[in-house]
């Protein structure tokens, strides 16, 4: 496995298909488990153990509300640890994100935007990432970029011709 997932909660799971998707379209192995900082602490704990014997190299961490999740991940491991905070009732994501972003000196979290575009940009950075010592990823990146450019060329081809 190479990417752990960890959602806070069966609800985020929405939240974090995509990125599911973008991780499997590079052919990259993912463990993904609900857990949470507040309500499951030790399982959360085992949880990271479990996934570093298992080979993970990054996690990720998709959480709401309080969203302590990525913290408490990367007070625990000393791999990367990229942070999606998830959009809530009431405050609309704005706890979740100052949750993630707002981490002590030496307790570093990637922190991505909120929801479903933060997840699979979490995607994509861990990828990027795991390309560092991986040539195949960083062709399929490199194919990646290639093909977005050339739908915003089609898109601009299109509507000029409108």
């Amino acid at each position: 496995m190479d990417v752990a997932v960890f959602i806070g909660s069966e609800s985020d799971h929405e939240v974090v298909k995509e990125a599911l998707q973008i991780l499997e379209s590079f052919g990259v192995s993912y463990r993904l488990e609900v857990t949470s900082a507040h309500r499951s602490p030790e399982r959360t704990s085992a949880l990271i153990a479990e996934s570093e014997k298992g080979g993970a190299k990054v996690f990720i961490a998709v959480a709401g509300k309080a969203a302590h999740l990525a913290g408490f991940v990367a007070s625990k491991t000393s791999l990367p640890v990229i942070g999606v905070p998830v959009e809530s009732a009431g405050l609309g994501g704005l706890d979740a994100l100052l949750s993630t972003v707002q981490m002590p000196r030496g307790v570093p979290v990637a922190t991505m935007g909120l929801g479903k575009a933060g997840a699979s940009n979490a995607a994509f950075l861990a990828v990027q990432i795991l390309s560092l010592g991986n040539p195949r990823l960083q062709k399929k990146l490199r194919e990646h970029k290639k093909a977005m450019a050339a739908q915003v060329e089609s898109a601009s081809k299109k509507i000029r011709k409108s």
